[in-house]
């Protein structure tokens, strides 16, 4: 029977550092994903996804499953993200709309094999818009839009990563949420991309 994430970390809690090697393994890509989401630079995403499974690793001892090893695990990732991005505040670090796509934001309802050249040119351009957008927001704002949209979590468990209480987040998420219609305003006036042989409305 598989060990839950929770009884691994005990069993790291106890001394199996061969645990701990596999949660870092299951959970390396999500947070790194996670981190980059929040801090814009791969390098530094991965950086940071280090010092927060060093930080896992510290904490072993104190470890308690008082809630989901994924609310503990991402509530550190936050708060490690939100400390990088409050300390590199003055750096601007602008994203090329030329700059590659990763893998985990391209738009999974519609295999890129299906698009035209000048529709997935548009796709792309939509997505680092949004991506702009999603940056450009207040980092706890971002933090849980991050959370809510591209990690799925529920609000109860976003509120303990974020250690406030629900309604509390309710309002937060509205706010970020208001933000971004307002900043993609403009991808909702922009032209659809039409597949050859269309007639455009005239």
């Amino acid at each position: 029977m598989a060990r839950t994430d929770v009884q691994l970390m005990l069993d790291v809690k106890a001394g199996d550092d061969a645990s701990f090697d596999f949660l870092l393994q299951k959970y390396r890509s999500p947070l790194v994903n996670f981190l980059y989401r929040m801090v814009r630079d791969t390098a530094t995403a991965e950086d940071l996804a280090q010092e927060v499974f060093l930080r896992v690793y510290r904490a072993r001892k104190q470890y308690s499953p008082s809630a989901k090893f994924t609310t503990w695990l991402f509530r550190i990732a936050t708060n490690v993200a939100l400390n990088s991005v409050r300390d590199n505040r003055h750096q601007k670090m602008q994203v090329s709309l030329d700059a590659p796509i990763d893998d985990d934001s391209t738009p999974r309802e519609i295999p890129a094999k299906q698009l035209r050249v000048d529709e997935r040119m548009v796709e792309r351009d939509r997505t680092v818009f949004i991506r702009k957008a999603i940056w450009a927001l207040p980092e706890k704002q971002r933090a849980a839009v991050v959370l809510h949209k591209y990690e799925e979590m529920d609000y109860a468990e976003i509120a303990k990563i974020l250690e406030c209480s629900e309604s509390a987040l309710k309002s937060l998420l509205f706010r970020a949420y208001e933000n971004l219609r307002v900043q993609l305003a403009p991808l909702v006036t922009q032209p659809v991309a039409y597949r050859e042989g269309e007639r455009r409305p005239s």
